[in-house]
């Protein structure tokens, strides 16, 4: 349960901060405006309480300033960091900064605008990965989980600890070869598709570790 909820939190926020809490590896897909950030720093801040380990917050370099300053109108004390040092309970860094930093020190890792990790190299999303598994409590946040694709939900599920991305397509999907291999033929890329009755089973799967919000 939530030990620290900033009183101005509203109810459909209370409700995604607790469900995340209990769920520990979580996705957040809430809409622009819906108050991600305040969100995601209370989550942190009650895993703080809860592990008495520090949360490190990822970002995109443009917007950590902007969560320090989201932090400090509801109460929330988070700080930016960028050498690899703890600066406080909430540690913000950005998302090239992470090779600097040691995952066995933190209880908990948000990925701020987790939308991205689908445009990072190969090397870098790897290394976002290999980080958030070996901390105990996860949460992606992000507006656009999947503009284009609904396979893109696998970099999620696989950064959160559930199924591969890979794991994901062949429990799913199809393609028109009828593989699940993710090579190019003849230079074009392949085509996903549900197995026959699947996508139902696809999205409760998604559902027992994502919420997804608009209005």
């Amino acid at each position: 349960e939530p030990k620290f909820i900033p009183s101005k939190t509203m109810d459909f926020q209370r409700y995604l901060i607790g469900w995340s809490l209990a769920t520990e590896r979580a996705a957040l897909f809430a809409d622009c405006g819906m108050g991600k950030t305040l969100m995601q720093l209370t989550w942190s801040q009650n895993v703080y309480l809860a592990t008495g380990k520090p949360v490190l917050v990822l970002t995109p370099l443009a917007v950590g300033s902007q969560t320090v300053r989201e932090g400090e109108k509801f109460g929330i004390e988070a700080t930016q960091s960028r050498n690899g040092q703890i600066t406080s309970a909430i540690t913000i860094t950005n998302y090239e900064q992470l090779h600097k930093f040691d995952y066995s020190q933190f209880g908990g890792v948000v990925c701020d605008e987790a939308g991205i990790l689908k445009s990072f190299d190969g090397k870098l999303r790897d290394e976002i990965v290999r980080f958030m598994r070996g901390v105990p409590y996860r949460l992606l946040a992000t507006a656009v989980p999947s503009p284009n694709d609904y396979v893109e939900l696998g970099n999620s599920s696989e950064a959160l600890g559930y199924l591969g991305y890979m794991d994901m397509l062949s429990k799913f999907f199809r393609n028109y070869r009828d593989t699940c291999s993710s090579r190019r033929f003849f230079g074009e890329a392949p085509k996903w598709q549900f197995k026959g009755h699947s996508q139902t089973a696809f999205w409760r799967w998604v559902s027992s570790w994502a919420r997804a919000c608009r209005k």
